[in-house]
């Protein structure tokens, strides 16, 4: 939906297309629920506000409206649920246009079966592509995401699910579509986001609730990839496969990293916890 409208055609000279000036959120339906959407809400008016994007209670019951619509209108009850927002449609340059009215896409699509994954974990490869340190950019969840699909295109095999990215100066980040935790010595590590990344909403939520329980110290920080290896447990975590265990990192397919030897990982008992931490707060928001 554009606008409200079921229209599949966005205009060309919409800014989101033109320049990436805009954001996107992508929400878990689960039993026709969108879990997180506060969350979700909020951060995409923090990055509206960074972008200085007009975002107001209007917007947020215009996209509530178009989920009622699109779920209504859909068979399966679990899906995926992506929001974008734009600036709008302007004339050609950079300049902003502050009165220019916003274009507002939902989208409804079918939710992949992760549950083997979850299970069983899966394995990453650490790729070559670097992430540019800019701070304006960094957390919001903005369209620009050529890194990201750049990153990604470095791997075909289908036994890997993800890969793991650094910054220009060393640092791991996340995934090409998620955020980065590991476990050592009973603390859970992951990367600060203040230059880099995006800050997700599944990963705000797991330092919450491990805060709150108190099950591991938490640290954030920049570390290089060599404290990821020495780790004794890793997981990544996003909004559509929550958590998922990594049991396998092998290196980037470059020459320099030719010599790399594959290290493996269980999933261990934080990791279990978490995910049964994170089930149990969708069990309570479903309720509500």
């Amino acid at each position: 939906m554009i606008n409200g409208q079921r229209d599949l055609a966005v205009d060309v000279a919409d800014r989101g297309l033109n320049y990436g000036d805009g954001l996107f959120e992508t929400i878990q339906i689960r039993d026709r629920v969108p879990l997180l959407w506060d969350r979700h809400i909020l951060r995409m008016r923090l990055g509206a506000g960074r972008l200085k994007i007009p975002f107001d209670d209007a917007l947020e019951a215009a996209y509530l409206a178009d989920f009622t619509q699109l779920i209504a209108a859909s068979k399966p009850a679990n899906a995926v649920l992506k929001l974008l927002l734009t600036r709008g449609i302007t004339q050609r340059g950079y300049k902003i246009e502050h009165t220019l009215p916003v274009t507002r896409i939902s989208r409804l699509s079918s939710a992949p079966d992760m549950t083997r994954l979850q299970r069983e974990g899966i394995a990453v490869v650490l790729c070559a592509t670097q992430l540019a340190r800019q701070p304006l950019l960094a957390g919001i969840k903005h369209l620009n995401r050529l890194e990201q699909v750049l990153a990604r295109s470095e791997w075909d095999q289908p036994d890997i699910t993800e890969g793991i990215v650094c910054d220009t100066a060393g640092h791991v980040i996340e995934g090409c579509m998620s955020n980065l935790f590991w476990i050592k010595d009973k603390v859970l590590y992951t990367p600060l986001l203040s230059m880099s990344g995006v800050e997700g909403v599944v990963r705000n939520l797991l330092l919450a609730l491990c805060k709150c329980d108190g099950l591991l110290e938490i640290r954030e920080g920049f570390y290089v990839k060599q404290a990821l290896l020495n780790a004794d447990e890793i997981f990544l975590s996003n909004s559509i496969f929550d958590i998922l265990p990594v049991i396998s990192i092998q290196a980037d397919y470059s020459e320099e990293s030719a010599n790399f030897t594959p290290v493996d990982f269980t999933l261990g008992p934080y990791t279990k916890a978490l995910q049964q931490l994170l089930q149990q707060h969708y069990l309570k928001e479903a309720s509500v």
